[in-house]
């Protein structure tokens, strides 16, 4: 199974388990997540969800075989299911935590922006490479790192597009706490067992007022990313990037303004 979907004493775990592959996540993997979140948020024995990796990895992000393959008249809509993923996890009412260890590849960075108790191993690595392969943010991470970290850390992280540590995470605010490897998933694990001791109503209070002045606003820089997003993919320079990447050769950019 590439997902390890459990339910237990209060705490909805979602886990990657697809390691021979970086845990990079297929469609039907964001399916598999968006369907627990959902089921979570209706049913009342649920009061806090955790997402986690393999102490190796979190995840290499989009798996682009499959997500390539799913590129096509319709791919960008909001019918696709890393849409209805962060859907589901962007209105979760109820706290989610995450817990990342080793490399944490865009979609992986980005999902962090969304969560509300993020920590991570000594061994975590955060990348949001979309220039890279000639895109652009994802999901309000134009907005929401900007407002974590600043703009000229933000711009370094999204223009760039290169891997930055663990420290560096927790001094730009993406992470709460940095832990060593071998303490991570128990350390979170209590964290959701603190939450789940105290009353559901006050947590999901809290966290609505918290996000209350920012949903309109993520909700329209998602509109925004997604229609440049779309763009983008289907322009030379994304086939560049994704033919070099495939061929497992530098892409050379150029040749376009």
């Amino acid at each position: 199974m590439d997902m390890l979907i459990n339910k237990a004493n209060g705490l909805l775990s979602i886990e990657f388990n697809r390691l021979a592959r970086k845990n990079a996540i297929t469609g039907a993997m964001y399916t598999s997540m968006a369907e627990a979140l959902l089921d979570a948020e209706q049913d009342p024995a649920v009061r806090v969800v955790l997402i986690a990796g393999k102490p190796e990895i979190f995840t290499a992000g989009n798996d682009l075989d499959d997500f390539l393959n799913n590129v096509g008249a319709g791919a960008m809509t909001e019918d696709r299911p890393v849409f209805q993923f962060m859907r589901a996890l962007e209105s979760c009412t109820k706290p989610v935590i995450a817990a990342v260890a080793g490399a944490a590849v865009g979609i992986g960075t980005t999902m962090l922006m969304h969560c509300d108790l993020v920590y991570c191993a000594d061994n975590a690595k955060f990348s949001m490479p979309f220039t890279q392969l000639g895109l652009c943010p994802e999901f309000a991470s134009s907005l929401l790192v900007t407002q974590a970290a600043g703009y000229t850390r933000a711009a370094e992280k999204l223009m760039l597009g290169e891997a930055f540590g663990a420290m560096e995470a927790f001094e730009m605010g993406i992470v709460a706490r940095v832990l060593p490897a071998a303490e991570l998933r128990a350390f979170a694990e209590q964290q959701a067992a603190k939450l789940i001791a105290l009353p559901a109503a006050s947590i999901r209070a809290t966290k609505a007022l918290m996000r209350r002045s920012r949903a309109a606003l993520v909700a329209d820089t998602i509109a925004v990313e997604n229609k440049q997003f779309s763009a983008m993919l289907v322009a030379p320079e994304a086939k560049e990037a994704f033919t070099a990447f495939f061929e497992k050769r530098k892409p050379d950019f150029s040749k376009f303004d």
